[in-house]
């Protein structure tokens, strides 16, 4: 295999100077593997970001985030479009002032929060909560992990001595207005070793070490 090292740098090389990135080339099981360890910027995953006026964010139809759009086709990803000046503002407002504000522009959700959603989406990542009396937490986890190693995201030992979780949806618990409630309604679930934690699941873990 090394002696075909220098023949895939070549071909990425060549590729490179025509302008296709490297997350765009196509590499066999084995020469991905290498090209892996290479560490390449263009190998990243990617979001473009279009930053359009305060009159344009509202339109259906901006001709140069089209002519965007049409040049960003090949590599199969995102266009996000935002407006800087308004997120400013948006930051600096309480969530009801927030709401509300969105609602005036004809806007479901500011930019970030669009970005966030994307990038956590392109990146495979989801979130699952743990709620408390003292805080609530979110903890970040790859799309497609157990329950045990979603448990080690907070302490190795919850994953150690995981005996299971107890599981209700965000949305579930939300609606039901409290854990109490959602307990008397049969939304909380309990769940074992294999389950695969869901994006908003809100998790209990029992565990014993």
């Amino acid at each position: 295999f090394h002696y075909i090292c220098p023949l895939i740098i070549s071909s990425i090389k060549s590729k490179l100077e025509k302008g296709i990135p490297v997350r765009n080339m196509e590499f066999n099981g084995s020469e991905q593997d290498f090209v892996r360890q290479l560490f390449l910027l263009t190998s990243k995953p990617v979001i473009y970001v279009a930053n359009v006026s305060e009159d344009d964010i509202s339109s259906d139809s901006i001709p140069l985030v089209e002519e965007l759009k049409k040049h960003v086709k090949r590599e199969d990803t995102e266009v996000l479009v935002v407006c800087a000046g308004l997120e400013e503002e948006i930051a600096q407002l309480d969530d009801s002032e927030r709401t509300a504000f969105l609602q005036e522009l004809g806007i479901q959700e500011s930019g970030l929060d669009k970005l966030i959603r994307s990038s956590y989406s392109l990146l495979g990542l989801i979130s699952y909560l743990t709620a408390g009396p003292q805080e609530v937490r979110a903890w970040t986890i790859e799309k497609g992990t157990k329950a045990p190693q979603a448990a080690g995201k907070i302490h190795t030992d919850f994953e150690r001595g995981f005996i299971r979780a107890e599981v209700v949806a965000y949305d579930d618990l939300v609606e039901a207005g409290s854990n109490a409630a959602a307990r008397e309604k049969g939304l909380i679930r309990l769940e074992g070793k294999d389950y695969v934690v869901q994006d908003g699941d809100v998790i209990l873990f029992r565990f014993n070490v």
